[in-house]
């Protein structure tokens, strides 16, 4: 290996730590999760719905479903699924769930992914409802 390449990769080495430190910071014993929503801002319904609904597949689930879908995944996941979770009920949100609709999405998981973890998912989402003043009915 000659010194310019291992310099090369040494630096491709750090940007794909650094990388993966902003996509799972508990991975690393670091959890920003404003880092992470900083990168990640809710978007307008438009924008979801043409990146997260039906434009790739015009039969399948439309971006609402594809949320909470998705928040039932990072419950489960528990702390690894934290960071994540924040941006996810906005964009929810966004994408017409109701509070109500993710508060039950969340609790349906807590047989799957256990009590603590479900708590902390819904704390985390009552945190997004009472920012945007949104409470399940």
């Amino acid at each position: 290996m000659t010194q310019d390449f291992a310099k090369l990769f040494q630096t491709m080495m750090e940007q794909g730590q650094t990388m993966a430190r902003a996509f799972t910071p508990s991975a690393f014993g670091t959890i920003d999760p404003a880092a992470f929503e900083a990168m990640f801002p809710a978007m307008p319904k438009e924008m979801l719905e043409m990146f997260f609904g039906k434009t790739f597949n015009p039969q399948g689930l439309d971006a609402r479903t594809r949320f909470l879908v998705t928040i039932a995944a990072q419950t489960v996941l528990g702390p690894l699924g934290e960071p994540q979770l924040r941006p996810t009920v906005r964009n929810a949100m966004a994408a017409g769930a109701t509070a109500r609709e993710i508060a039950e999405v969340i609790w349906q998981m807590s047989m799957f992914g256990g009590l603590p973890a479900t708590q902390k998912a819904l704390e985390i989402a009552q945190a997004v409802f009472t920012e945007t003043e949104e409470t399940p009915a």
